[in-house]
């Protein structure tokens, strides 16, 4: 039994200090200014604009990529219904 309450002391100054290291980190985000925060951003915005392109973002396929080709039973089954090629959403 006391380690049952041991536990449960524990969890509630568990949550008790999550809740207060959380507290003093939205107090100290809302410490910016609207010019601070715009000013930090349009920084953000230079420094990528004028970092070189990482290898692994820029993407190696064509930039024109053709329709993909409809699947032999799609079309088979298109004939043989009568029907329409089958639609794509």
């Amino acid at each position: 039994m006391r380690l049952s309450k041991l536990l449960g002391v524990a969890g509630i100054v568990g949550v008790a200090a999550t809740g207060a290291v959380l507290v003093r980190h939205e107090r100290h985000r809302r410490a910016y200014s609207a010019e601070e925060v715009r000013a930090r951003l349009q920084g953000r915005v230079a420094e990528v604009a004028t970092a070189d392109a990482d290898p692994d973002l820029v993407p190696d396929w064509p930039a024109e990529v053709e329709r993909p080709q409809r699947h032999p039973m799609e079309a088979l089954l298109s004939t043989v219904m009568k029907i329409g090629p089958l639609r794509r959403f």
